[in-house]
């Protein structure tokens, strides 16, 4: 799913650009797949067959690419092989590399032989692209994250959502996005100390009933489902927990400050999506191999927190200093807005070096 909101931006300046051309888009888990199966920028959507040499040569023959694009993480190797075969260019978007990667080991000759196989490299940042460098690989461009593209393309295009602002009122929302139960615990801590003139949005990462239930009967009675939401009950509401998906990028509009769940588990999720409309941002301790968050945390557009009280002390102040949560504010904002551009600079490559007749 991540990948897919790097690709998008791509996918869509594409097609604006060349209608005449078709579209096919693959996942390869179902976390992308089912919700993006009917997503209307491509003209197929399949699951990639796995990447076997049988499958990669059949997939490749029937597909018939003019040219592909893996996105950061993907490197099948099957398929790199026989795309290199056919003569088919590949470019690799948003890739980051750290040191650490197989690419750079010394037992991962393999690996980096693959690495050489792909016509052109767009990374994030210049540390992946001395990566590739110290190995020999010069077809690089630094052209940054095209999230940053995507959640400005949200903020710029967001969806209104009448009973989130009724939910609002004249009170500040506190929107915690992507959360797990150790995320959760903290939060309820802190409204357990019953802060005034605050609301709260929960918008877990899993959103079945049973993870919902479970959240619901750890906070107290004034609480609402969004799917049971009306215009009666929800002024009564002090708490409010997304049950549905694909909306939290535009629900964060709503908020004053944001808190990205993630930090205590495997990473964070993604904080650009609040980041964009100029939300604060603060998230638990696992976010080393986030730039963004390292860079934001350093400028003062973003947060970190490990404990209850981290969590209480750097909230109030958010609440209560107008002009500290401005600065945070203004400094989350123009982050985004002066990283966007990557989606321009690979469309470019593609028309110039791809699509040009020779």
């Amino acid at each position: 799913m991540g990948e897919f909101e790097q690709g998008r931006p791509v996918i869509e300046a594409f097609r604006k650009g060349h209608p005449d051309f078709k579209i096919l888009l693959t996942f390869f888990s179902p976390s992308g797949y089912e919700i993006r199966k009917n997503y209307e920028g491509a003209d197929w959507i399949y699951y990639l067959p796995i990447d076997t040499p049988g499958n990669a040569k059949k997939f490749i023959q029937i597909v018939n690419p003019v040219f592909a694009v893996f996105i950061k993480y993907e490197y099948w190797f099957n398929y790199i092989k026989e795309l290199k075969k056919n003569g088919l260019p590949l470019i690799v978007i948003s890739a980051i590399f750290r040191p650490g990667q197989r690419f750079f080991r010394w037992w991962g000759k393999w690996q980096r032989e693959m690495l050489r196989e792909v016509t052109h490299f767009f990374v994030q940042n210049e540390p992946s692209e001395l990566l590739l460098k110290n190995i020999g690989i010069n077809q690089t461009t630094l052209s940054g994250d095209t999230r940053f593209d995507r959640v400005y393309q949200v903020a710029e295009q967001k969806k209104s959502f009448p009973l989130i602002a009724k939910f609002g009122g004249g009170d500040k929302i506190l929107l915690a996005g992507s959360t797990w139960p150790q995320d959760e615990e903290i939060i309820i801590s802190y409204i357990q100390s019953q802060p005034q003139g605050i609301k709260f949005i929960f918008a877990p990462h899993e959103v079945h009933n049973q993870r919902v239930e479970s959240l619901i009967g750890k906070l107290p009675d004034n609480c609402l489902r969004f799917s049971e939401a009306n215009d009666e009950n929800i002024d009564r509401a002090k708490i409010l927990i997304i049950d549905s998906i694909g909306i939290l990028s535009h629900l964060y509009q709503y908020a004053a400050v944001a808190y990205i769940g993630g930090g205590f588990g495997v990473g964070i999720h993604n904080i650009l999506e609040a980041a964009t409309f100029g939300n604060p941002v603060v998230f638990g301790p696992n976010y080393e191999k986030f730039q963004e968050a390292k860079e934001l945390l350093d400028l003062g557009g973003a947060f970190t927190i490990s404990t209850d009280k981290e969590f209480q002390v750097i909230i109030n102040k958010l609440f209560a200093d107008d002009q500290f949560h401005k600065n945070a504010s203004d400094i989350a904002k123009q982050y985004v807005e002066d990283k966007t551009g990557a989606t321009k600079q690979i469309i470019e490559f593609i028309d110039e070096k791809l699509l040009s007749p020779v």
